[in-house]
C-alpha cells in the first residue's frame, strides 16, 4: 500500500474537523412560517432549485464530450465535484460572506450565519418575503456550484484533481462570495450604484470566464495545443445531452431568479428560451457564411452563449429584444474563438470567449435594452433615453473583469506555488481518465477479418477498454 503524507491526508482531516465542529451548533426548529409565505412560491423555487442543480451534471455532460476520450472522465468529474466541495463552503461560511451583514458593502459577516445559524429562524431574506431564507440560501447555492465548474473548460486536460479542489475552495470565498455581495445584497456597493444583473451575468459567468482565462495563462499551453494536432470532441451526442441539460436548467437559473411564481418568471422564462434559440442559429448561419457546414457542435456552443447572455438582463429586457442579445452575443464569442484558436492562448474549451464574453455582452446589452416596462424595480437603459444607467453597467462590468481576473490569476499562482498545479507530461499524455483517477475508458478501433460465405472480408470494431477489459461494438 502506498505511504500516506500530510498533503494526502489533508483533505479528510479537514473535512473531519468540520463534521465534528458541527455537532456543536445548536439545533434550531425549523421554520415556523405563521402563513407569512406564498405556497405556490415555495414550490416553484423548490423546483427552480432543484432545475439548476441539474444544471451541474448537464455540464459535465457538455465539457465531457468536447474533450479528447481520455480525459472525459476527469472533465466530468471535475464538474461535479464541486457540488460536494461548494455545498460544505457555503452551509459553514460561503453563505454568511455572500449575504450576511454587510462589511462596508464589499463582504457578508463570516459570523452571521455561520454554519447556517439562524437561516432557519423563520426570517425570510429582506429581497424574497414570500418564501424561507433556508430555500432562498439552497437557491444561491446552486449557483455557487456552478461558477468554478464553469472554469473546469478553461483548463481541462493538464490541470491536477487535487489543485482544482484547492482553486475550488478559495474561488468560492475569495471570488464569489465578495461579487455576489457587490451585486444581490442590499447594501452592497454595485447594489447600491444601481447595477443591475438578474440572475448572475457578472457573479456566475464573467466571474467564471476571467477566473478561466487566467487558468489557462498560468498552466500554460498542452503539448497537443503546442504541435498543433486536432483533438476530435470524445462524444457530440453526449454534447447535446449536455446541452438539453443546461437549456433545461436554466429556465430555473434565469425564471428562479424572480424568487416567485409571478409575471416576471414567465418574462424571464421567455427571453431566456428566445435568446438561446436565436444565439444557436445565429451561430451555426454564421458558420455557414464563413464558409464552414453546420454542425451540432455550433449549434450547441451557440445556444449556450445565449444562454449566458440573456442572464443579466433576463427580468429586465423584453421578448423581442432578446432575439438580438443573442443573436449578437453569439457572432461575438463566434469570432472570438476563432481569433483565440490563432493565438498561443490555450484555453481548451473556449470558456473565455463564450462565458466571459457572452456575460460581458449582455451585460452590457442588458444597459441598452433594459425597460420598467418589464420590471419596475428595473430601470431604462440606453435605448429607452438613459444614457447613465448604461454607464452604471459599463463600470460594473470593468470592476467584476479586474477583480475576477486578478485575484484567481492569484489563486493559481497560490496553488501553483504550495502544490504542482499541472500534471507531469507523462500524465498528460497517459490521460487524466488514468493518471488522476485511475478510470480508464479509452475508445479505439480494430481490423477484424471474418469469413463470409468462403470469402475473407475485414471491418472495423470499436473497442472500449476499462482497465484492460475489452468489450466490442461492431461499427454500422
Amino acid at each position: 500500500m502506498k505511504k500516506i503524507g500530510t498533503k494526502e491526508a489533508l483533505p479528510f482531516l479537514l473535512l473531519l474537523i468540520l463534521a465534528v465542529a458541527a455537532i456543536f451548533v445548536p439545533s434550531l426548529p425549523n421554520f415556523d412560517d405563521g402563513g407569512k409565505y406564498n405556497t405556490a412560491d415555495i414550490s416553484w423555487i423548490i423546483v427552480a432549485t432543484a432545475m439548476v442543480f441539474l444544471m451541474t451534471p448537464g455540464l459535465a455532460f457538455f465539457y465531457g464530450g468536447m474533450v479528447h476520450r481520455k480525459n472525459v472522465i476527469s472533465t466530468m468529474i471535475k464538474s461535479v465535484v464541486a457540488a460536494g466541495v461548494v455545498s460544505i463552503i457555503w452551509v459553514t461560511v460561503g453563505y454568511s460572506l455572500a449575504f450576511g451583514d454587510s462589511l462596508g458593502g464589499l463582504i457578508g459577516n463570516p459570523s452571521t450565519h455561520l454554519f447556517f445559524k439562524g437561516v432557519n429562524s423563520g426570517e425570510p431574506w429582506s429581497l424574497a418575503p414570500t418564501i424561507p431564507k433556508t430555500l432562498f440560501s439552497l437557491f444561491q447555492l446552486m449557483f455557487a456550484i456552478i461558477t468554478p465548474g464553469l472554469v473546469v473548460g478553461a483548463v481541462a486536460e493538464r490541470i491536477r484533481f487535487t489543485s482544482y479542489i484547492l482553486f475550488t475552495i478559495l474561488f468560492s470565498i475569495l471570488v464569489y462570495a465578495p461579487l455576489a455581495h457587490w451585486s444581490w445584497h442590499p447594501d452592497g456597493f454595485l447594489f447600491k450604484w444601481g447595477a443591475l444583473d438578474f440572475a448572475g451575468g457578472t457573479v456566475v459567468h464573467i466571474s467564471a470566464g476571467c477566473a478561466a482565462l487566467a487558468g489557462a495563462m498560468v498552466l500554460k499551453r498542452r503539448k497537443v495545443h503546442i504541435d498543433k494536432e486536432e483533438i476530435p470532441p470524445a462524444n457530440v451526442p453526449y454534447v447535446l445531452i449536455g446541452t438539453g441539460l443546461l437549456w433545461f436548467g436554466w429556465f430555473g437559473f434565469n425564471a428562479g431568479s424572480a424568487l416567485g411564481a409571478n409575471a416576471l418568471a414567465v418574462s424571464a422564462f421567455a427571453t431566456t428560451n428566445t435568446a438561446a434559440a436565436a444565439a444557436g442559429l445565429s451561430w451555426m448561419f454564421f458558420d455557414v457564411l464563413r464558409g464552414k457546414k453546420p454542425s451540432v457542435l455550433g449549434f450547441c456552443i451557440g445556444a449556450v452563449v445565449g444562454l449566458v447572455a440573456i442572464t443579466p438582463g433576463a427580468g429586465f429586457v423584453a421578448i423581442p429584444q432578446s432575439i438580438f442579445i443573442g443573436v449578437v452575443a453569439a457572432v461575438i464569442s463566434n469570432l472570438a474563438v476563432y481569433y483565440k484558436s490563432k493565438s498561443k492562448l490555450d484555453d481548451t474549451l473556449d470558456v473565455f470567449p463564450c462565458h466571459g464574453l457572452g456575460g460581458i455582452v449582455g451585460m452590457l446589452l442588458t444597459g441598452v435594452f433594459a425597460t420598467k416596462a418589464v420590471n419596475a424595480a428595473g430601470n431604462d437603459g440606453l435605448f429607452y433615453g438613459n444614457p447613465a444607467f448604461f454607464l452604471v453597467q459599463l463600470k460594473a462590468m470593468a470592476i467584476t473583469v479586474t477583480y475576477s481576473f486578478v485575484v484567481s490569476f492569484a489563486i493559481f499562482k497560490f496553488i501553483n506555488f504550495i502544490l504542482p498545479l499541472r500534471v507531469s507530461l507523462e500524465d498528460e499524455e497517459m490521460g487524466l481518465d488514468a493518471s488522476q483517477h485511475n478510470e480508464n475508458y479509452v475508445q479505439g478501433t480494430l481490423l477484424v477479418r471474418t469469413s463470409e460465405n468462403g470469402k475473407m472480408k475485414e471491418r472495423e470494431v470499436e473497442v472500449m477498454i476499462e482497465k484492460g477489459a475489452a468489450e466490442e461494438a461492431v461499427l454500422d
